[in-house]
């Protein structure tokens, strides 16, 4: 077997089909998009990929205000990260262990914690204070919604009959107890609903083939990850698989980047953080050396987009720190 090296100063990581697996979450999250706007699942899913969220969000949800935007991309995420979950927490996989008693108690859904802030470190990302600013106080989103509902076998009546609003009119007051029924009960069942779909998969997000090796082999301080992914996506797919997110994460919602995914700017931003010239960084956009691997799309459909290397998966790939500072690169061919 036929291998190449070459040297750089550091390491870009992509975070999709790079480090992690989550294109299941992923792709049922847009699909349950494209059914609330009446849309093709599979037109809406390919016209996604690789893209920003709020920049689909703009396209797809066009009647989103400015202000909102940031909301809405939190919920959405947060959906992608309920999928994740729900066969583990609620589905078979859960294996009759209550949502208490699981790994994934301590998860950002579980525990009402969002992720955190960029200018955390990777020794301060534990839920603090300072991340329960990540959640709208404002609208609840579909994951946390449905979280709440997930226990719920009938509508208490209490709530319905003993703490209702004072009518003086008990025609009117019956009238507005059965809306509030109903709505309620329809709330239930949808949210029902979704939860034995969203739990009868398992889209768990998977750490790819020798990452953590990858990782592990490169001195701190020395790579980052920039992803199209806003904060609670990427730090939610990388804690959920061991990964510790590197000081310098660039996520989508990084209010530095003039332009996301699939433009360069997330990766120059990254280099410069780590203190680099993109040009001397393993990473074709931005000048870098580029490695693909077919991880997420067959050889055929990345063979011809511009990477210098091409290999099945992180395996193929070994670095090692040299005396002078670089970083050697073998690549298995």
């Amino acid at each position: 077997m036929s291998s190449q090296t070459f040297y750089a100063d550091a390491v870009l990581f992509d975070m999709d089909g790079t480090l992690t697996d989550s294109i299941a979450a992923v792709e049922a999250a847009w699909g349950k998009v494209a059914k609330d706007i009446g849309q093709d699942p599979a037109y809406v899913i390919a016209a996604t990929h690789g893209k920003r969220a709020v920049d689909n969000l703009s396209q797809f949800k066009p009647h989103i205000k400015a202000h909102e935007m940031d909301d809405e991309v939190q919920n959405f995420e947060e959906t992608i990260l309920f999928f994740a979950d729900a066969y583990n927490v609620h589905g078979p996989g859960s294996q009759l262990t209550s949502l208490a008693n699981s790994p994934f108690a301590n998860s950002p859904l579980s525990s009402g914690f969002a992720t955190p802030d960029l200018s955390m470190t990777p020794s301060s990302s534990a839920p603090s204070s300072r991340a329960s600013s990540f959640v709208s106080p404002r609208r609840p989103s579909f994951a946390s919604k449905l979280n709440s509902m997930l226990a719920m076998t009938v509508v208490p009546e209490a709530s319905v009959y003993g703490h209702g609003p004072h009518f003086e009119n008990s025609i009117m007051e019956e009238d507005q107890q059965d809306v509030i029924m109903f709505e309620a009960d329809k709330k239930k069942h949808c949210l029902q609903a979704w939860q034995q779909e969203a739990a009868s998969v398992d889209r768990s997000v998977r750490i790819l083939p020798g990452v953590k090796r990858m990782m592990s082999s490169i001195p701190e301080g020395r790579y980052a990850v920039a992803t199209s992914g806003a904060k609670t996506y990427a730090y939610g797919c990388m804690t959920r698989v061991g990964i510790t997110p590197p000081k310098v994460t660039i996520t989508a919602d990084d209010k530095r980047l003039k332009a996301g995914k699939p433009a360069p700017d997330p990766f120059l931003l990254a280099a410069s953080e780590l203190g680099f010239s993109a040009k001397n960084c393993c990473r074709v956009a931005s000048g870098a050396t580029v490695i693909a691997v077919c991880t997420s799309h067959e050889r055929k459909q990345i063979e011809h987009v511009g990477a210098h290397f091409l290999v099945e998966n992180m395996d193929k790939v070994k670095c090692e720190p040299c005396a002078d500072g670089r970083l050697k690169f073998t690549v298995q061919l």
